[in-house]
C-alpha cells in the first residue's frame, strides 16, 4: 500500500473530500516520514557533523509541526461540516525560508536575520493556505538564495540530495527540492532568480515551475535580485504544479510588480496533448560556454551526450503524438546570461542587502561599538557570510559612476538581446512561431557535497540553460526525464512566451503521460531506502 506521504496532492485532495483519509492523518504520515529522513535541522551553531548527519537530508530550518495541527484540524472541521475546505485541502507544503509567515522565523539562511519572527505572511504562502494546505515548515536554501547548492547556508548541515546522499541537491531552492523528493512534502514554494528552482528540481528528479515574471506576487518574499526573482511551486507531478500555481497567481495590491491578470485556469487543458503544437530545439542548448581563466577567452564544450539524447528522445515522443519539431532554432545570446547576470544579480542584491544593518529587526553584533558606523560595519561583517559579502562588493564596484557604462548599463544591453532572441522565436507570424523551446535543465547531474562550492563562476555556470528565462521574464517548467548513467536524475526544460504558463503544462503533461509507465519512474530515494 503507499504511504499517504508519497502520495500527489492531486490525489491527497481527492482522498480527503472522499472522506478516505483527514487532514490530521495526512499530517501525520508526513511528520512520521520527517522523522525518519530528515535528521537535526539547520542550526547555525550545529557543531561536529556526525555519521548520523551524512545519512540525512536534512531540509529543514524550522519545523512548524503545532502550527500545522492547527490548519488540519480546521480544514477537517470545515469537512465535517460541510464546507469546501479548498483546492489543496489538506495538502502539506514546505516554504523556502525567504518567505515571511506570520510568527514564524524567517532567516533567509543568514545569521544576519537570527532572532527574525516576520509580523505578516508572504502572499503566495496566504493564498496557498486559504486554498486549504498545510505548511509544515521552513527549509533551506543558500544564504540569501546566493548559490546554487544549498551549501552557502548559514544553517548547518545544509540540505542534501535525497537520491545521492553525498550529493548535493542544487540550489538555491535545494531544501525545497529535497523535501519534495524525499516525501516530506506534497508541495513546496521556491524562489528562481537564475534558475533556482528548475536546476535542484532537475537535480533532486521533481517538476520545477518558473512563473512569468509578476504571474506570481513577491508580496512577503526576501529579494535577491528583484527584476529576476519569481516564486513558483515545487512539485512531483505536473498536474501538482498547475493546481498549486492556479492556487496562487494573480494581482495584489501589495506587489506593484504583480501582473494585472486574473490566474488561468491552468487545469482545463492540461490533458489536451501536443497535437499541432510548434516545439523548437537550439543548438546553442546543446553546449556551455565559459570562460578559461588561463587564456582569458571564452571556451565551449557540448553538454554531456545523454543530457542531448534525453532532449532528443523528449522530442520524439512529443512528435509521435502529434507536435511539430522544430530544429536549429537560434538563441545565439544564451552564452551571455551568465555574464549579464553576474553584472545585474550582483547590483540588485547589493542594494537589497543594505536593508540589514542591525537596527530594526535580526541580528546585531554584541561586541562594544563607539558609533554607529562601527555597530553597522561589525554587524553587517559578522552577520553576513561569504557570498552576500562578495555580492555587495561586486554590485557596488560595477555600479559605481566609473564602471557603471562598462559593466551594469552592458548587461543590461545584453539582457534585451536575450529577450530579443526569444520573442523571435515565439513570434506566432515569424519564422519559427513556437510555442515552447525544448532544452536540457542543467548541464551535468548533481555535483558532490564540496566539489564545486567556493568556486563562484564555476557554480553559477550550472545555471546557464536556465538563467535566460529570467532575464526575458518569461516561464519555464523543469520536469523529470530519467536518470544518468551515474544513477543520477536528469530534467528537461520547457521555455515559452509570456503568460503561456497553461501551454507548457500541457506539453508537460504529455510528456509525463507519455512516460508514465517507463522503469525510471518507480524508483525511490536512496534517503527513502534507507530510512525505511
Amino acid at each position: 500500500m503507499t504511504e499517504i506521504c508519497n502520495l500527489s496532492a492531486r490525489d491527497l485532495v481527492a482522498a480527503l473530500k472522499k472522506r478516505q483519509i483527514s487532514a490530521l492523518e495526512i499530517l501525520e504520515s508526513t511528520l512520521q516520514r520527517i522523522a525518519q529522513v530528515d535528521g537535526r535541522p539547520g542550526t547555525l551553531n550545529p557543531g561536529e557533523q556526525t555519521t548520523e548527519d551524512a545519512q540525512r537530508v536534512h531540509a529543514f530550518i524550522t519545523l512548524t509541526s503545532q502550527r500545522a495541527r492547527t490548519k488540519a484540524e480546521e480544514v477537517d472541521r470545515k469537512l465535517a461540516a460541510g464546507i469546501d475546505p479548498g483546492p489543496l485541502a489538506g495538502v502539506p507544503f514546505t516554504a523556502k525560508d525567504v518567505f515571511c509567515v506570520s510568527g514564524t522565523p524567517t532567516t533567509a539562511a543568514s545569521r544576519i536575520l537570527s532572532g527574525f519572527s516576520a509580523p505578516y505572511t508572504a502572499t503566495p504562502v496566504a493564498r496557498w493556505e486559504a486554498a486549504g494546505a498545510v505548511m509544515i515548515g521552513k527549509v533551506n536554501l543558500d544564504e540569501f538564495t546566493h548559490g546554487s547548492s544549498t551549501e552557502s547556508s548559514a544553517f548547518q548541515p545544509s540540505t542534501r540530495n535525497p537520491w545521492d546522499l553525498t550529493r548535493v541537491p542544487g540550489g538555491s531552492s535545494g531544501g525545497s527540492a529535497a523535501s519534495v523528493a524525499a516525501g516530506e512534502s506534497a508541495l513546496s514554494l521556491g524562489t528562481d532568480t537564475a534558475g533556482s528552482i528548475r536546476q535542484p528540481a532537475a537535480f533532486c528528479g521533481v517538476v520545477g515551475f518558473k512563473p512569468t515574471y509578476g504571474r506570481v506576487s513577491r508580496y512577503g518574499m526576501i529579494a535577491f535580485g528583484s527584476s529576476l526573482d519569481c516564486p513558483g511551486p515545487l512539485t512531483r507531478t505536473v498536474t501538482d504544479a498547475a493546481l498549486a500555481l492556479q492556487a496562487m497567481a494573480g494581482p495584489d495590491s501589495h506587489d506593484a510588480t504583480a501582473a494585472n491578470l486574473p490566474a488561468g485556469e491552468y487545469l482545463d487543458r492540461l490533458e489536451n496533448g501536443v497535437k499541432g503544437m510548434r516545439i523548437g530545439l537550439s543548438p546553442d542548448y546543446f553546449r556551455i560556454t565559459f570562460p578559461d581563466p588561463e587564456t582569458g577567452g571564452y571556451e565551449q564544450r557540448p553538454v554531456p551526450a545523454e543530457f542531448e539524447d534525453t532532449v532528443r528522445q523528449a522530442a520524439g515522443l512529443l512528435k509521435s503524438m502529434g507536435a511539430e519539431i522544430i530544429e536549429d532554432v537560434p538563441m545565439p545570446n544564451t552564452r551571455y546570461g551568465i555574464p549579464a547576470f553576474f553584472v545585474i544579480s550582483r547590483v540588485e542584491a547589493a542594494s537589497n542587502l543594505h536593508r540589514y544593518d542591525g537596527v530594526k529587526y535580526g541580528y546585531r553584533t554584541d561586541q562594544p561599538v563607539q558609533d554607529l558606523r562601527e555597530m553597522y560595519r561589525k554587524t553587517r561583517a559578522a552577520g553576513f557570510g561569504l557570498q552576500p559579502k562578495l555580492r555587495i562588493l561586486m554590485g557596488m564596484y560595477v555600479s559605481a559612476a566609473q564602471y557603471s557604462a562598462q559593466y551594469y548599463q552592458q548587461a543590461l544591453r545584453v539582457r534585451t538581446m536575450i529577450r530579443r532572441d526569444f520573442e523571435q522565436a515565439f513570434d506566432p507570424a515569424g519564422k519559427y512561431r513556437l510555442q515552447a523551446l525544448l532544452t536540457p535543465t542543467t548541464p551535468t547531474t548533481a555535483f558532490p557535497i564540496g566539489a564545486v562550492y567556493g568556486n563562484s563562476v564555476l557554480m553559477q555556470y550550472a545555471d546557464q540553460l536556465t538563467v535566460p528565462a529570467n532575464h526575458a521574464g518569461i516561464p519555464g517548467i523543469s520536469i523529470p526525464a530519467g536518470f544518468a548513467q551515474d544513477g543520477l536524475p536528469i530534467g528537461i526544460q520547457f521555455l515559452g512566451p509570456d503568460f503561456s504558463e497553461a501551454a507548457l503544462l500541457q506539453i508537460s503533461r504529455a510528456y509525463e503521460i507519455a512516460t508514465e509507465q517507463e522503469g525510471w519512474r518507480q524508483k525511490i530515494p536512496q534517503a527513502v531506502q534507507q530510512n525505511p
